[in-house]
Formats: C-alpha cells, sequence, structure tokens
C-alpha cells in the first residue's frame, strides 16, 4: 500500500464533499516543469445518497420542518463521519497511479515527470542535464557575451561624437512639452534659448531663468 506521504509537496486536492458533485480528485504535478497528471474523479456516493435524502424530507415534511432539519443535519453527520476515511482510500489508490508517472530524483528528492528525469543516472535533468543540450546553450551564451561586449566598444566610440559639456533645454519654455534637447521644440516650434552667463557673478545661468540661481542677480 502506498505511503501517504509520497507526493506530499506536489499535489492538489480537488475534492469536494458535499452536493451532486462530491467525490475526490488529485493532480500531481513535477517539481521541475510543473506538467500535471491528474488521477481522475471518483465520486462519494455517501454525499451523493444524503443530497437525495435531505431533498426527499424536505418535499415531505416541508424545509423548514423539525422533521426536515433533523434528517438534514443526520445525513450531514453521516456524510463528515465517513469523509477522512473515503478520501484517505481515494488518496492512496491516486498516489498509487501517480508513482507510474513520475520518478523520484536520487540527489535533490523531487518527483518529476518522464522528460524531466535521466533514466541512466538516476537524477532528474536539473541534477544530470543533458550534456548536448547545455554545449548548446553555452554557445549561444558566449556569443551573446561577445556580442554584447563588442556592442559596448562600439557604444564607446560613438559617445565620443556627443556633446556631453554643453547644458540642454530638456522642457519648452513657451509650452512646457519635452525637447530632449532639440534646438527647435517638436511640440510648438519654439526656438530654445541656450544657458547664459550671469552680468553679476559670471556663472552659467539655465536658459529662462528669471535671476542666477547663484548670487540672485536679476536676468
Amino acid at each position: 500500500m502506498a505511503d501517504t506521504l509520497w507526493f506530499s509537496n506536489n499535489h492538489r486536492d480537488y475534492s469536494v464533499t458535499y452536493g451532486n458533485d462530491a467525490g475526490f480528485e488529485f493532480e500531481f504535478y513535477c517539481q521541475r516543469c510543473n506538467d500535471t497528471w491528474r488521477s481522475g474523479f471518483e465520486p462519494y456516493r455517501t454525499a451523493r445518497a444524503a443530497g437525495w435524502i435531505r431533498r426527499a424530507a424536505n418535499m415531505a415534511s416541508g424545509a423548514a420542518s423539525s422533521v426536515g432539519w433533523d434528517v438534514a443535519q443526520g445525513v450531514d453527520g453521516l456524510v463528515e463521519s465517513g469523509w477522512h476515511k473515503a478520501r484517505d482510500a481515494s488518496f492512496k489508490k491516486s498516489i498509487e497511479a501517480a508513482a507510474e508517472h513520475f520518478h523520484r530524483c536520487a540527489r535533490c528528492a523531487y518527483y518529476v515527470c518522464e522528460r524531466c528525469f535521466n533514466a541512466d543516472r538516476g537524477l532528474c535533468t536539473s541534477c544530470a542535464p543533458d550534456l548536448a543540450s547545455e554545449v548548446e546553450s553555452a554557445r549561444i551564451h558566449g556569443q551573446v557575451d561577445a556580442a554584447t561586449s563588442r556592442a559596448r566598444d562600439v557604444g564607446a566610440a560613438m559617445a565620443a561624437e556627443v556633446d556631453v559639456t554643453t547644458q540642454k533645454q530638456l522642457v519648452c519654455l513657451s509650452c512646457g512639452h519635452e525637447t530632449h534637447g532639440a534646438k527647435f521644440c517638436p511640440e510648438c516650434g519654439a526656438k530654445q534659448n541656450a544657458p547664459g552667463t550671469c552680468g553679476g557673478c559670471g556663472v552659467q545661468v539655465p536658459a529662462g531663468s528669471k535671476f542666477c540661481p547663484e548670487c540672485g542677480a536679476p536676468q
């Protein structure tokens, strides 16, 4: 008999306790790629029978009557009392079936599907990667790294032609639109003034300034 601790970290319980849909179903998933396998739905017949008994009692004596209430309480108790035993039995059967679809990695102890298991090594493909795939991946990463390095060198050469000393007007003084350093506003066409020099202290004053930010003299 399967141990209920198997797959304890890689299953989801979709069981339903009450109603016409009452039953048991469990989903197991690969702990590497997350592909899933479901056990298939197994009806919980006690809950379904209880639902029919409850409806029959309500029709016969009225849903609000004490008889109907007593019957409802009785059948609900019957459902609850048998639920855990029935669920455990169904879970054990599901585990036995799931064991045919998953393998336990001897190194990381993860349960993985057939595609994520290296049967020759007894390990998952994270612990024992496919050599050809790793080589091809390393080749691509090497190409990307080399191309990135060359692109940085080209960018550094292009940066030598960029004016990084002249202050640019980034927002149009007329309409407030972003200019991105252009000489004319792309929104309203207004010419953007270059930074001036304060007549009082001689420092550079941003274009459009009414007062010098250094000495406060009117511009």
